[in-house]
């Protein structure tokens, strides 16, 4: 994957795939409605936005142009779900998933940062590891998703 950038709407809206997927995965994949109820969330979000059905809607067929999200239909579901494919896309593992989650969610943070609010999503061992992380991630070869701020 060479260009990782995202516009705000889809940082936002990959960003809630992600966490809903770890931290409540009995309902996960997500509704419409549940996927705007959490971009809207005022709690681990930065900024706090309002997002409508049609922005959410924008931003996942965006998403799924970019193969990052898929429509899931469920036998004797009443309405589609929607699901990310982050992972597999960019082969991240859940420690490097929790990381992009978080800096999705809330823009740039430094290491101590991530480690203490990806917490929820992977515990890591210490600071040393996260900063592996995100150095393993900034220098892909194959685009990185990350990038070190001055």
């Amino acid at each position: 994957m060479s260009d990782f950038t995202l516009g705000p709407e889809e940082t936002r809206v990959l960003g809630c795939l992600i966490e809903k997927q770890i931290t409540t995965p009995e309902y996960y994949p997500l509704t419409l409605n549940a996927l705007v109820a959490a971009c809207n969330q005022k709690n681990n979000r930065q900024p706090v936005t309002a997002y409508d059905e049609k922005t959410v809607v924008r931003a996942l067929d965006a998403l799924r142009d970019r193969k990052l999200a898929a429509m899931v239909s469920e036998a004797g579901a009443r309405v589609p779900k929607y699901r990310h494919t982050a992972a597999e896309v960019l082969a991240l593992d859940p420690a490097d998933l929790a990381l992009a989650c978080e800096l999705l969610l809330r823009g740039p943070q430094t290491p101590g940062e991530l480690r203490n609010r990806a917490d929820r999503m992977h515990a890591f061992a210490s600071l040393a590891e996260v900063q592996a992380r995100l150095d393993a991630l900034a220098s892909r070869a194959d685009g990185p998703p990350v990038a070190k701020l001055p």
